[in-house]
């Protein structure tokens, strides 16, 4: 196959002619949705050690990069539960995971 051929195409042109990858890219949507509605009730100088991690299912996780960061989100979770809920994002739980490669 001539590989000059083909013309390039946009992720959501692909998303767009792969179920697979539509569904992938929805879940990603509903997660990046969920931590821009929280982002203002994260202290500002944690921020940048939060990722937002896969949602699935109702359930969805937070990338954090240090035990620290994590300790002080274990406490806003209620409030986070509650923001997402007025915001029309439901969510069963949330989980908090340290990855240092975030």
């Amino acid at each position: 196959m001539n590989l000059r051929s083909r013309r390039p195409f946009t992720l959501l042109q692909a998303s767009e002619s792969n179920p697979g990858l539509a569904k992938l890219m929805v879940r990603q949507q509903a997660s990046s949705s969920r931590l821009q509605a929280i982002e203002p009730l994260i202290p500002p100088p944690l921020r940048t050690f939060v990722k937002s991690g896969p949602f699935e299912d109702g359930a969805w996780c937070l990338l954090l990069s240090n035990n620290t960061t994590a300790a002080k989100l274990r406490q806003l979770l209620p409030t986070f539960v509650e923001k997402l809920r007025a915001s029309g994002l439901e969510v069963t739980s949330i989980r908090l995971k340290v990855s240092r490669q975030i």
